[in-house]
């Protein structure tokens, strides 16, 4: 097959409603707009109901954006395992062995088994697993 020889699959291309063209067209007369009122005339915002009160002002307000959150990315005790035994597990070693993308804030969590001693240094833990990295004969510290 050659360059000129590609076409589009069958069915993929339309060409474009020539609207308003003559009855004969099929869109012609109305246009596809129906017959008179605001939405045959003009333009009609998206949401508006009329002067009616709008659905997303019926509606209550809930929750609120906390400005104070702090995003942690998660690693778990399976992703460890890719480390050497004994070695220091560090944010920065972490996003260099690619599990997380940012060196900021790690949270180790327990899940998966870890079979090698390691120290782990992380903002947070979680106590599963604190537990298996000191079964493991490793230590964690807080950063």
């Amino acid at each position: 097959m050659k360059l000129h020889e590609l076409t589009p699959s069958e069915g993929s291309r339309f060409s474009r409603r020539r609207i308003g063209r003559g009855d004969s067209s099929g869109q012609g007369k109305t246009s596809g707009r129906g017959q008179k009122g605001q939405k045959a005339r003009g333009k009609v915002r998206v949401g508006f109901e009329g002067g009616q009160m709008p659905l997303y002002r019926r509606i209550p307000k809930r929750g609120f954006t906390n400005i104070n959150r702090k995003e942690y990315a998660v690693v778990n005790l399976d992703g460890l395992n890719r480390f050497d035994d004994g070695a220091e597990v560090t944010p920065e070693s972490l996003k260099e062995a690619g599990l997380v993308k940012k060196s900021s804030a790690v949270k180790v969590l327990g899940n998966g088994k870890l079979n090698k001693k390691l120290t782990v240094k992380a903002s947070k833990f979680s106590a599963t697993a604190v537990a298996a990295i000191e079964a493991a004969g490793g230590k964690t510290e807080v950063i």
